[in-house]
């Protein structure tokens, strides 16, 4: 997906929920914690969100964050996902949200040892994360757990958690359950 088709589908779907629920660009910024200013930028196209404050817009929003990113065709390679402000981190979206299992599901590269930081998603939200390529580590509970390849980790993603790639490469899979 190039940057500006990312740009508009992330600013319509902002749109369309606040058209649905009726909501003000102030109600969104007190739900999400993110600027009246900035919340207004993205809808206007005129600013792309990091992938830590759409994160933050979809939990405040309590909904996906896969949805922001809508249906991304299968021929495209992950570079075509990358955020133009986050040039160290790819996400493909393997499985959309799907309201009957409550799950949604990324493969996720960060390079050059780029660490990246999460707010807290909703209440309830769990997190698994499978290594695939590489050594990272994730702060999550208080402390840093260390993963290598093949390993996962299940953690409560309702509170502030970090990724952090330790080798130059890393490629995991997480999946994120909505309660």
């Amino acid at each position: 997906m190039q940057e500006s088709q990312l740009k508009q589908h992330i600013a319509q779907h902002l749109k369309n929920i606040r058209t649905q629920r009726k909501l003000s660009l102030d109600a969104v910024a007190r739900l999400t914690g993110v600027s009246k200013a900035m919340l207004g930028q993205i809808e206007r196209e005129e600013s792309s969100p990091t992938i830590s404050k759409l994160w933050q817009i979809a939990s405040g929003l309590d909904t996906s964050f896969s949805a922001f990113l809508g249906s991304i065709p299968a021929e495209q390679s992950p570079h075509d996902e990358l955020f133009p402000d986050d040039p160290n981190m790819q996400i493909t979206t393997l499985m959309p949200y799907d309201s009957a299992v409550k799950f949604e599901m990324f493969d996720i590269r960060l390079s050059n040892h780029h660490s990246q930081e999460s707010e807290a998603h909703a209440h309830g939200v769990i997190e698994t994360v499978w290594v695939l390529e590489g050594q990272m580590e994730i702060f999550c509970n208080n402390e840093w757990h260390s993963l290598a390849e093949n390993e996962t980790l299940r953690f409560h993603a309702d509170e502030p958690h970090i990724y952090k790639a330790v080798s130059e490469k890393v490629r995991f899979q997480n999946i994120v359950y909505y309660t």
